[in-house]
């Protein structure tokens, strides 16, 4: 069974300590599909991240498209990172993707308050990229 938001909010309150949450979240990225090495280029890269980050966009249907996403990075908490992002976004329409709140899921996760100044930007510009990815998505439907 495939894993939901809600599934690691839950996961992440049952765990008492923000070292076992790290871990956890190092786990989370363990568990990524395999990114393609064709696809660690510049057009692929996220801007504003420290660490670097991946990410690959595949389109299904033409109104209102599925997005199907694919992230890496080369950092173990910001993989993990990528790995909630990929469950929060990835395999939802283009429409799903706008009305999502990413402040209120990181608020939920303590993500907010417990990330370098440095993880929390890169983490908002994987956001960005994955809302603008969106926002074009619908624009061309």
């Amino acid at each position: 069974m495939a894993q939901t938001i809600d599934d690691i909010i839950a996961d992440f309150d049952f765990l008492d300590d923000w070292e076992d949450r790290y871990r956890y979240v190092i786990d989370l990225g363990r568990d990524l599909k395999p990114y393609p090495d064709s696809a660690r280029d510049s057009a692929h890269k996220v801007r504003g991240c420290v660490s670097q980050v991946w990410l690959k966009s595949s389109l299904n249907g033409d109104v209102d498209p599925v997005i199907d996403f694919l992230g890496d990075s080369d950092a173990h908490i910001v993989r993990g990172l990528v790995a909630i992002m990929m469950v929060l976004y990835s395999g939802k329409r283009a429409s799903e993707i706008m009305a999502i709140d990413p402040d209120a899921i990181l608020k939920k996760l303590g993500l907010d308050e417990h990330l370098t100044p440095q993880r929390s930007n890169g983490l908002r510009a994987m956001i960005g990229r994955i809302r603008s990815e969106a926002q074009a998505a619908l624009a061309a439907a």
